[in-house]
């Protein structure tokens, strides 16, 4: 099988470049649905064992990875490996970086109008093959709601990221997943903060040791309150192991 159940979550097993591959033969192929991928972290395993319509929109999703140390350590414990984390940010990195030879559009949703504009900019002027074809802040009310979606489904973007976070992203996509008309649709956190150079990622030792939470704790300890899920995450799995 090509993924690993965590607490009901069917994680793919699949590396970032595999991921990469998989998700730019979705952007090549024509008259399929939207791709839905979601990269999960424990926070949203969590969240989908008490939210019904949460657990409905991960186990529809058409690819789950796992964004997370917390995600491959559980599936160490469960004897089922993973190979390496596939973040929101690192997926859209690379597909940006291989846009050179594989091109495609792209639309942008989230963040302040701002770091919208700047991110946007950024990745038109940087990668090669990258279109950017559509983009709002994700400070939208009710009302401008139609009005976005109308855009994207008039523009038909091959990639649709949506900076709104987790999992406001995730039910965003699922709800309008009919209409959006793009080939691949994903949450990307705070990525777009991260190449508008508002907030720096962790030094690349911090990541190869797995620790990016605790650098992103200590600047931001704002943050406890969400960590705090981590350890509950990492029982519940013990538990669920020895049943």
């Amino acid at each position: 099988m090509n993924t690993v159940n965590i607490l009901g979550v069917p994680f793919s097993k699949r590396t970032l470049l595999q991921t990469v591959a998989l998700v730019q033969a979705q952007i090549a192929a024509e008259g399929k649905p939207l791709f839905h991928l979601i990269t999960a972290n424990p926070e949203i395993v969590m969240a989908a064992r008490s939210d019904q319509q949460l657990e409905t929109i991960v186990k529809e999703a058409d690819m789950v990875t796992p964004d997370g140390i917390g995600v491959v350590l559980a599936a160490k414990w469960q004897g089922e490996p993973l190979q390496e984390r596939v973040t929101g940010y690192d997926l859209l990195i690379r597909l940006f970086e291989e846009a050179k030879e594989h091109r495609f559009s792209l639309y942008v949703v989230g963040a302040d109008e701002e770091t919208n504009a700047k991110a946007s900019q950024i990745i038109a002027d940087n990668y090669e093959g990258v279109t950017v074809v559509g983009r709002h802040n994700g400070f939208f009310k009710p009302g401008q709601e139609e009005a976005l979606v109308a855009d994207i489904e008039q523009k038909r973007p091959d990639v649709l990221i949506v900076a709104l976070g987790a999992p406001r992203a995730e039910r965003w996509i699922y709800k309008y997943k009919s209409r959006l008309k793009a080939k691949v649709a994903f949450g990307v956190g705070g990525s777009l903060d991260v190449i508008a150079g508002k907030v720096k990622r962790a030094p690349v030792i911090w990541q190869k040791l797995n620790v990016e939470w605790l650098y992103r704790l200590l600047k931001q300890p704002s943050r406890l309150r969400r960590q705090l899920v981590l350890p509950k995450f990492a029982v519940t799995v013990l538990k669920t192991r020895r049943k």
